[in-house]
Parts: structure tokens; sequence; C-alpha cells
């Protein structure tokens, strides 16, 4: 996990533009680099490092003597960076898997390059020999990526929207700054004065398809029957491959847990691997929550079972309010249950950076979105209809829980790992028949939790825990996390001011005066970006005013048994 901040074309001084890179630093506290490349100077690249792989040679830009006209900024984990360098002999000169980017565009051009990559980044290449620009980003935008390019030909790239905001430019105008699509990669033409002219945007990897990287795995084909057992061994299978794949670090490896299916088994496998690798100290898992909250008890069941060093983090009502405008600045976005969910995970992320020596965090991100796990897919018409929402929740995981996950994280400086979102995981798990993917017996995700019933990796009563609303397995049913919200920005907004709300905000006009609230302090950070937010992340096929499950029949029926 890394801050990655280039400009072409730059018409001001490259000293105060160089002050927008600034605004990632907690990206990457253990380095800084500001280069400007050769014969081009009003083109730069600016890199803050956080230090996982290869403590000697990994600062960035990255240039090697084999193509000294290839310059390489990224952000990411390439987990094949091996299998690769064995399968088509590249000779490596440092031991940063991004090199091998490199090599593979060396081989056989940008779409090769993107295609052939087993991992989660974000990356800018320039080749100063072709004159070309290429951006891309993983399939599911796990890291992030913004630009902004105007009608001149000055592009400016960052991995937030923040350092790009403020950016100087000769003609008066308003950058509109845009998220690079997942699972895109952009050619762009360099001119001779720095300037650029974008060629094609291609859209190179859909996760219903397995990807082409799948040819050079550790694990080989898999049977391809339908039978339920024959389905449950392979999902346990790339399961702990997606696991095991992402242990690559030399830093300590920690792991979030709320004790709910998801991050329960991340942490079940990761440490059984851990013990099967000989990494020798203990996992440390982390579970934050209000006191008693069942988030709290159930990690607490979860970290016994699995002897991981536990830690928990209380938190009371008057903090998470406190943190919420720093939740937002850092998110950029002011969608209501993304915001809601955000300050549970930005506040562990706090302790673990400051008490802790944990900076790989693997997390349950993803799951929900694949395995049909929110509540509302108990209403789904039918299974070709919940595995269509299904695939529309992971196409658009970049605008709210992936991009949760990583901005909580990074603002403490730590590296996100998201194993169930998984290349060649995901692409199995969509492969199946939609029947076998829908809720049964009034249980949410039921084949993935059945594909892990017999591997005694975790208490019966977790593996089969029904899913919490949102944040609020936080607190508790009796006084919600919501309910707290609620009550505090009833006193915050005036009923006059949410009446108006739509005259001022005419694109995405808050409903509710928790969404104002929100509104008004993204407003204050990001004016006139709204757009960021296509729209907010809601329930389908229920007639909701609210993302909270807590607002849905199934969830209140089954908090009050």
């Amino acid at each position: 996990m890394c801050g990655i901040w280039a400009l072409f074309g730059s018409d001001e001084c490259l000293s105060v533009q160089c002050l927008s890179a600034m605004k990632i630093a907690h990206r990457g506290p253990d380095a800084f680099r500001f280069e400007n490349v050769n014969g081009f100077t009003n083109c730069c690249f600016g890199f803050h490092r956080l230090a996982v792989v290869d403590q000697l040679y990994g600062m960035q830009p990255i240039r090697v003597k084999k193509f000294p006209y290839l310059w390489l900024c990224y952000n990411g984990e390439i987990y094949n960076f091996k299998q690769l360098q064995k399968q088509f002999g590249f000779e490596y000169q440092t031991l940063v898997d991004g090199e091998v980017i490199l090599h593979l565009y060396n081989r056989g051009g940008i779409e090769q390059t993107a295609c052939m990559l087993d991992g989660v980044f974000a990356f800018i290449l320039l080749d100063t020999a072709n004159r070309k620009v290429f951006l891309a980003r993983d399939t599911y935008g796990v890291r992030p990526l913004f630009k902004v390019l105007t009608d001149d030909g000055f592009l400016g790239v960052c991995s937030e929207a923040k350092g790009l905001t403020n950016l100087k430019h000769s003609t008066s105008f308003c950058p509109k700054v845009e998220p690079f699509l997942p699972g895109h990669y952009e050619v762009l033409d360099l001119k001779p004065t720095g300037k650029v002219a974008s060629v094609e945007i291609v859209k190179f990897h859909s996760y219903k398809d397995e990807p082409l990287h799948a040819a050079y795995d550790t694990v080989e084909n898999l049977p391809s029957a339908f039978d339920l057992e024959t389905v449950k061994s392979n999902i346990r299978i790339l399961f702990e491959n997606a696991v095991r794949k992402r242990l690559m670090a030399h830093r300590r490896i920690g792991c979030l847990l709320s004790g709910g299916l998801d991050s329960s088994l991340v942490a079940a496998v990761l440490l059984k691997l851990m013990k099967e690798m000989n990494i020798n100290y203990p996992l440390q898992t982390f579970a934050i929550g209000m006191e008693n909250s069942p988030d709290v008890l159930a990690a607490r069941k979860v970290a016994t079972h699995i002897g991981s060093e536990h830690h928990e983090v209380i938190f009371n009502s008057e903090e998470g309010i406190q943190a919420i405008e720093e939740v937002i600045f850092s998110l950029e976005t002011y969608d209501i249950t993304t915001v809601r969910a955000s300050v549970g995970m930005y506040l562990v992320s706090k302790y673990i950076c400051k008490k802790t020596d944990s900076v790989v965090i693997f997390s349950g991100e993803g799951s929900d979105e694949l395995t049909q796990g929110y509540i509302y897919f108990h209403k789904a018409p039918s299974p070709e209809e919940a595995a269509e929402e299904s695939e529309r929740l992971l196409k658009e995981l970049y605008l709210f829980d992936v991009l949760r996950a990583d901005r909580t994280t990074a603002a403490h400086g730590l590296e996100l790992r998201v194993p169930f979102l998984d290349h060649r995981f995901t692409s199995y798990y969509l492969s199946l028949p939609a029947e076998l993917r829908i809720p049964k017996n009034g249980i949410e995700k039921y084949l993935l939790r059945q594909s892990f019933e017999d591997s005694n990796l975790l208490p019966k009563e977790i593996l089969w825990r029904p899913k919490e609303a949102f944040s609020d397995g936080l607190t508790s049913v009796k006084k919600s996390w919501f309910s707290i919200l609620q009550d505090y920005i009833d006193q915050q907004v005036d009923d006059l001011l949410l009446e108006k709300a739509a005259e001022k905000y005419p694109f995405n006009p808050p409903k509710t005066k928790e969404s104002y609230y929100y509104r008004q302090i993204f407003e204050k950070h990001y004016s006139g970006q709204s757009s960021w937010l296509p729209h907010y992340w809601m329930p389908r096929w229920i007639k909701a005013t609210d993302p909270s499950a807590r607002t849905l029949k199934h969830y209140k029926s089954a908090a009050q048994e």
C-alpha cells in the first residue's frame, strides 16, 4: 500500500504542484520521493512509500538498467510475480513484486501485462522511447486511482482524489477529477511538449471470466462438475489459495475480526496457514465495538477458538461521532452506509497503527457482494435476478465497501488484503449455477457456510451466525449505532434545511437529516465534486428509504426472537 501521484504537461511550477502530492502522505509513511522525467521538464512522479517488500530497493518510480526508458509508479501487490518469472525467464533486478510489470510490458505490451497480473494494483507506466503513458487498475478497484485530464492535454493521476483537486493550471479550470474505472487500462500519447492525448480506454478483465493468469497459478485445474461435494471442495481449495498467496510480506500481518462469518473465515484460514508456513509470531486479530456489543462478544469467541493474540478496541458514542468529519475527509464520499460503517473501521485502524506493529491487515470485504450476504437477498424474485444483483454489487464495490476498506486503513498507513476478491475465487463462485448461490432456509451465504461446515475452522454458532445490519454489530440491538447517529444528527440539522435540500444539492439530494449532515461535511472539503458518488447504496426489491438492514422486516424479526 503506497500513494502514487504523477503529472504530465504541467504549466505551473512543479515545486508548487508538489504540495498536492503531500495530501496523500498517510498512504506511505516510510519514505517520499519526487522525481522529474528526463527530457520532459513539466512531467514528474511523486511517491509515498509503505515498505512491505524489498526494504532496500523498493523506492519508486521503479527503473531498471535493462529498460532505461520505462518509468513505473504503482500501488499494490502482484502475488504471481515469482510464477511469471519462472514461466517467462524474467531476470529481476530487485525484490519488488511490481518489477514484473516492466518485464511483462517489454514482452507483450500493455494488454498482456494487465491481464497477467494476479493481484491488486493501480499503476502509471511511462515509456519515453515510444512516448506513451499507460494507466491501469485492478479488476475490483481494491487499489484506488483518480485522474484529471484537461482539454489541452494536462494529466494528473493520484491514488486519492484529494491529491488532484487543488492543482494549478494556466487555463482557469475547475478540474473534473474522476475515479479511474476498475478492470481497465488507458493508453495515452505523450507529446514532445509533455502534454498527453488519450488514445483508448480498454476493459481488460471481466470478473466472471477466469483470469488469463490462472494458467500459471499454483492450484491446478479443478474438477468442473457442479455436484455439491465437488463445489464445496473447490470453494475451500480456492479460498485457502487466495489467503495463502496474500501472505507475501516483510512486515507483520494482522486481521480485522468482527465475529461475523467473513472476517472469521479469513482469520481462521490465515492462522492455519501461518502455522503451516512457520511464521514465527502470533496472529494479531482486532475487534471494535462498544462495551459488550454483539461483534466484540462473537470475535472474542472466534479468537479463543483459533488461538490468535486478540485485541478489543472499545469506543463510545462520543468518540464515534467526533470521528465522522475525519472519516468523510478520508473517504471522499457522502454515501450514507459507507460513512456509517467506516467509523468503526477508521477507529480500529487508528488503534492498530498507534498500539501495534501489524501493518499488513487482512479483512473480509467482498464476500457479501459475491456470496449474496446482504439481508435483502432473501427478497430476490428469482435466483437469476439475485445473480445479476451480485454482479452489479461487485462492479460497484470500488464506490462503496472497497473504497471504505482502503481509505480507512490507508489513512493510518496500513495495507489491506482482501482474499474474498481473489480473481480465481470470484470467477469460480460466479460460474456456479444461480440456484446454488441464493440464501436457503432463511440463511444468507448458505453455500459458503456449508463449504466449511466439516472443517472445524470455526465454532458452529459463528459459522451459522446471521448477518448483522451493517455497522450495527458494533453496538447492540437496544441502542444501535444507527439510532445513536439519528439522535445526534437530529439536533444538528434543522427541518427547514432538509426541506430545501434539493435546491441546495440538486444532484443526489439528501432525503434524511443524516444524509444532509454527511453532505455538508463532504461539500466543505470537496465542493462541487458530488458526482464522485453516482448514487447512494440502497437495498433492492423492497421499498427502502434507508440503507440500514435495521429497517428491513427480516432483520427486525430475527432481532426480536
